[in-house]
């Protein structure tokens, strides 16, 4: 069993959900978060006023699940990633898990 965490901008999270589907990843956890691309962005929006939004709507999914289903998302998250027209890709990284109740 493995850690599996991936983060989409907002526009491709119905796309992540039927990736999730075909990889038969039914169990996860979501949150909505901010992504930055620049450290600028961030600095200017931790005013108390900002006057701009400077994160992306975006969300953080994460899933226990096995080697098996992994390698079937990367595989489908590859081919996504590859006729994307933005700057956007899904991302997803897998982190082992030693021990777990």
């Amino acid at each position: 069993m493995k850690l599996l965490i991936v983060t989409v901008v907002d526009e491709f999270e119905k796309e992540i959900l039927r990736l999730f589907k075909k990889a038969n990843i039914d169990n996860f956890s979501s949150s909505d978060i901010d992504g930055y691309k620049d450290h600028t962005s961030v600095v200017r929006t931790s005013s108390w006023f900002p006057s701009e939004k400077g994160g992306a709507d975006s969300s953080l999914f994460f899933s226990f699940t096995t080697d098996e289903n992994i390698e079937v998302l990367f595989g489908l998250i590859q081919e996504f990633n590859q006729h994307l027209e933005t700057n956007n890709p899904i991302k997803a990284v897998v982190v082992p898990i030693e021990k777990f109740i």
